[in-house]
């Protein structure tokens, strides 16, 4: 299994960006939850939102409530995250990870140490 993240990359304050989180080796289908996880320096990696392919449900992290969007596209095998209105505080490395569905009723449920595949992460900055 693989996961591959694109998109990052430099942006001005208030500025987007879309990453994108492509899976080969297993298929997005509704038996899975995937989250989109970031990690600045010094810092701890922190989950920001999650989607539940079963049922589309998503979850979203008080930082980034209203300016991030996920969205899963299964026929490609692929969900992305779009995020707008970026501030400097959303400089870090962005990693996507899929579990297997099951263990909780919401995508939330599923803590970081939990998930089971991870991508090697894109780097997002933002400048002020």
């Amino acid at each position: 299994v693989q996961l591959v993240e694109s998109g990052g990359g430099l942006v001005q304050a208030g500025g987007s960006l879309r990453l994108s989180c492509v899976a080969s080796g297993l298929t997005l289908d509704n038996r899975y939850v995937i989250g989109w996880f970031r990690q600045a320096p010094g810092k701890e990696r922190e989950r920001i939102t999650c989607i539940s392919n079963s049922d589309s449900r998503t979850y979203y992290s008080d930082s980034v409530t209203g300016r991030f969007a996920i969205s899963s596209a299964n026929a490609k095998n692929t969900v992305s995250l779009q995020m707008n209105s970026l501030k400097p505080e959303d400089t870090a490395v962005y990693y996507c990870a899929v579990v297997r569905h099951g263990q909780y009723f919401y995508c939330e449920g599923y803590g970081r140490y939990e998930y089971d595949y991870w991508g090697q992460g894109t780097q997002v900055t933002v400048s002020s």
